[in-house]
């Protein structure tokens, strides 16, 4: 299956195009922070309608799906009945001339690509782009293929279980987009040689264990020899990750069970 099929017209939107600069791993002070980033193929950013709480009862329709080098999803591009354009996650099944709408109440109908608080979703039903707190916008599933299944809901709560296996509460005044997220395919993307990795902004990586005692907690030695110190960063931070998460944050006790971790199992 073609990766790019869905996509419809390959030059933006210009109006919604902004610039972005390359940081090349660095922070605001300079200091690099994550290793072996740089260079990469120069792209501007679009701008994407996550909140879409200005649009409540103005149709819009659909003119084309784009493809973004910015994330791994396809965006379509909405034209409302004043005139305005946005740009919003393009969801699977979504075509161009199909209408969308967005409510902050039950007045529309829970399809595909419409946006709506979760207390008027029906349970069972996968929603993408939700919000974590109400006009905030959405931040929730929101790359290729992913969605959360709505499961249940109470008069201040509805019950997501969202795509890593963690099942959190949301107040049911946030919003969230009926349908999956599209280009589900880009799972199956082989790179297929080092300089697509380049234009990604990637660089070659050298092994800890090759680099000398002083450059490398994992350096040094005669031959390959590692010894009995877990993998870590070139500063000695753990690198297969680990639990990270403040358990004191106001915001745990919406959480019922956290996500699975290849390393550490079902985290507490």
């Amino acid at each position: 299956m073609n990766l790019h099929e869905e996509v419809t017209r390959s030059e933006p939107y210009k109006p919604l195009l902004r610039p972005l600069a390359k940081k090349g791993g660095r922070n605001n002070t300079g200091k690099v922070m994550v290793r072996g980033r740089g260079g990469g193929a120069k792209r501007r950013y679009r701008l994407i309608d996550f909140r879409r709480n200005d649009r409540d009862g103005i149709v819009g329709e659909v003119q084309s799906i784009e493809y973004d080098p910015n994330r791994t999803c396809h965006i379509a591009l909405v034209k409302y009945a004043d005139g305005v354009h946005r740009y919003i996650v393009a969801p699977r099944g979504l075509r161009v001339g199909q209408e969308v709408l967005s409510s902050r109440d039950e007045a529309i109908e829970p399809s595909v690509g419409n946006c709506m608080p979760l207390r008027f979703i029906p349970t069972g039903m996968s929603v993408h782009c939700v919000e974590l707190h109400p006009g905030k916008g959405g931040q929730l599933c929101r790359s290729a293929g992913n969605s959360a299944r709505l499961t249940n809901r109470d008069e201040h709560h509805a019950t997501l279980v969202l795509p890593s296996g963690e099942i959190r509460k949301v107040n049911v005044m946030c919003r969230a987009v009926v349908g999956e997220v599209g280009n589900q395919d880009h799972q199956n993307r082989r790179l297929g040689k080092a300089g697509i990795s380049r234009l990604k902004g990637r660089r070659p990586k050298t092994r800890g264990v090759a680099m000398s005692h002083d450059a490398h907690p994992l350096g040094g030695g005669e031959g390959r020899s590692k010894g009995n110190r877990p993998p870590v960063s070139k500063s000695g931070v753990l690198a297969k990750g680990g639990p990270t998460r403040n358990r004191k944050k106001p915001s745990q006790q919406l959480i019922l069970r956290r996500r699975k971790s290849k390393r550490y199992g079902q985290l507490r």
